[in-house]
């Protein structure tokens, strides 16, 4: 084998691994945008759902002046 047959099948073979580079580095990149877009929606939840519980009044758990006494009183 000649030494241009040999560097045309080494340019061959880079390019080979960059156009697969490429393609994965386009696939990372719209997981990465995809998780990206999933981030700030949790976010926003996030955000109405302590501004929920802030604007709340009413109290789940009974005081303790509210609570009766157990059943061994």
């Amino acid at each position: 084998m000649s030494t241009i047959d040999e560097l045309q099948e080494r340019i061959v073979h880079l390019e080979s691994r960059v156009a697969f580079q490429d393609d994965t580095i386009e696939q990372l990149n719209q997981a990465l945008t995809l998780q990206h877009q999933d981030l700030d929606k949790l976010k926003h939840q996030m955000t109405l759902l302590i501004k929920r519980l802030k604007e709340m009044n009413v109290s789940q758990i009974a005081s303790q002046s509210e609570e009766t006494p157990p059943p061994h009183y």
